[in-house]
């Protein structure tokens, strides 16, 4: 009989898609991450421990810097549930992510989010309401709203509230594809507090816009404070499940589990030790570089794909290094980043989940912490790639630090220059069939950013794209273009690089004093 360990082994394997015969001995010395794990394939190995084995794995853990056997040795029993009260009108504030998106200072443009799914074929327009009234069910965090109080934003859950569905007379549209998509995104970015804003309601919507004959675009618009962006690829998950079919999901847990943890490691002290602990680590790094002007959230997105030969070739230098394919391309950024302020240190925010248990992957709330990453430049590719993997991992252990407190630990103000990095394109794939109806997803922008420059990998397998998304008071247009250029340039000398590599001969020459940075503090 196979021990939990072996077991857990077997299930690693086929998540990672490695021979289960080896997979043992490489588990012994190396972390999950360096073995070439993603953070959507370590969330998939801790919901099977739990379905198949009730064996629970911490995902903070999962993905630090411990060998993959030392963790898998550490999993333990699932924990009997904590009974919930009614849901009905229950209130409590808001959770650290949500105070943070519903601040004052954060303009609506930079609150809301969309992603869309353009949808070919018959549409049955009861079938697609019911649907969304079985997720407002099964999701509280759908039904949430939210009030100012003197002691900050209350959430109040809702005992009964229909997602709302808006939609909408056929648009003027330049033609099939993106660039009819762009068009709807820019008149929802007009009106996104009219469609998803109003007050006494939960700050969210799904709006149908015809785009022709038996082509439409159902976009969900959300405020920060109700989805993350692993909550929203859940919505639409479940949403298309449930699509002309009895809904097969259970009621999801709410958010309450996540608050209980924040407010058990706030009494203990842990996180204000955890805070002080992280700040120290990162003290070393340069301040962010200086921006021109006041950063006001206002922003714009060029998206850019690459080609099936770089993506090949990203994906080759990965399995050689250990690490994820989001690595090398986060790799390529802090080089072309580091490059331009004329340091081999940067601090990059990177998305951390705080879903310690497979239960909370089916919680809808904002779960993901953004907080700094330690990015150094090494002297060679493999090593500089493996480095960049280890940082990440070794910032997960802090993902439930509150990240306003970092800051002040770190002597940032609210307006310190940020860039950041996300990898989005294991959320969803990029097109998705149910019955007769196929849904093609498109990630919108809403014409607001919360970092001076911000890269994100959309898509990968199927036409890779990528997003610079870049703060106007920091970047022009052109200039976003060419550090796009740049960015695409370094990527692909990395790609072919050789494992010794020098990482400073990878930049493209003529970089340097480019037009963004001009000085680090």
């Amino acid at each position: 009989m196979r021990t939990p360990p072996e077991a857990l082994l077997d299930l690693a394997a086929d998540v990672l898609g490695r021979a289960g015969r080896i997979l043992p001995a490489e588990a012994a010395d190396s972390p999950f991450i360096t073995l070439g794990g993603t953070l959507e394939q370590a969330m998939r190995l801790q919901a099977r421990a739990e379905e198949r084995h009730r064996l629970c794995l911490d995902l903070a853990l999962l993905l630090g810097p411990a060998p993959l056997a030392e963790v898998l040795a550490l999993a333990a029993p699932v924990p009997a549930a904590v009974p919930e009260r009614p849901s009905a009108h229950r209130c409590g504030p808001a959770l650290p992510e949500q105070r943070a998106a519903l601040s004052p200072g954060r303009p609506a443009r930079a609150a809301y989010r969309v992603l869309s799914a353009e949808l070919t074929g018959p549409l049955d327009m009861r079938a697609l309401r019911t649907a969304l009234e079985a997720l407002g069910a099964r999701h509280e965090g759908l039904r949430t709203v939210f009030t100012p109080s003197a002691t900050g934003p209350v959430r109040r859950v809702l005992a009964g509230c229909p997602v709302p569905l808006v939609v909408r007379e056929p648009v003027a549209v330049p033609g099939p594809g993106p660039e009819a998509v762009a068009a709807v995104h820019a008149g929802l970015a007009a009106q996104v507090t009219e469609l998803a804003g109003r007050p006494g309601r939960p700050p969210l919507a799904f709006v149908l816009t015809p785009l022709g004959p038996g082509r439409r675009l159902l976009s969900f618009l959300y405020h920060a404070a109700v989805a993350d962006a692993w909550s929203a690829a859940l919505v639409w998950q479940e949403l298309l499940s449930g699509y002309g079919r009895t809904p097969a999901f259970a009621a999801a847990p709410g958010p309450d589990a996540v608050a209980r943890r924040a407010r058990m490691l706030r009494r203990s002290g842990a996180l204000r030790a955890l805070t002080a602990e992280r700040a120290g680590q990162l003290r070393d790094v340069p301040a962010r570089p200086v921006r021109r002007e006041a950063f006001d959230f206002r922003g714009e997105r060029l998206a850019f794909g690459i080609d099936e030969e770089l993506r090949d070739a990203v994906e080759a230098t990965a399995r050689r290094a250990g690490v994820p394919h989001s690595t090398v391309v986060l790799g390529a950024w802090v080089l072309a980043l580091g490059r331009r302020a004329s340091t081999d240190r940067l601090l990059v925010d990177m998305e951390m989940p705080v879903r310690p248990t497979a239960a909370l992957l089916r919680t809808v709330a904002p779960c993901t912490a953004t907080l700094p990453v330690r990015c150094a430049v090494e002297p060679t590719a493999d090593y500089f790639l493996r480095s960049l993997a280890c940082a990440f991992s070794e910032a997960l252990g802090y993902a439930e630090v509150d990240a306003a407190a970092l800051s002040q630990e770190l002597g940032l103000s609210a307006g310190s220059s940020r860039v950041a990095f996300a990898a989005h394109d294991e959320l969803l794939p990029a097109l998705v069939r149910t019955g007769a109806l196929t849904a093609r997803f498109h990630h919108g922008h809403l014409g607001g950013v919360t970092a001076e420059a911000s890269l994100t990998v959309l898509r990968w397998r199927e036409r890779p794209l990528l997003a610079l998304d870049f703060a106007t008071s920091a970047l022009s247009r052109p200039e976003a273009v060419r550090l796009a250029a740049e960015l695409r340039t370094t990527l692909r000398h990395l790609a072919h690089s050789r494992p010794w590599s020098l990482v400073e001969d990878l930049v493209p020459a003529g970089v340097a004093g480019g037009v963004w940075v001009g000085a680090v503090q």
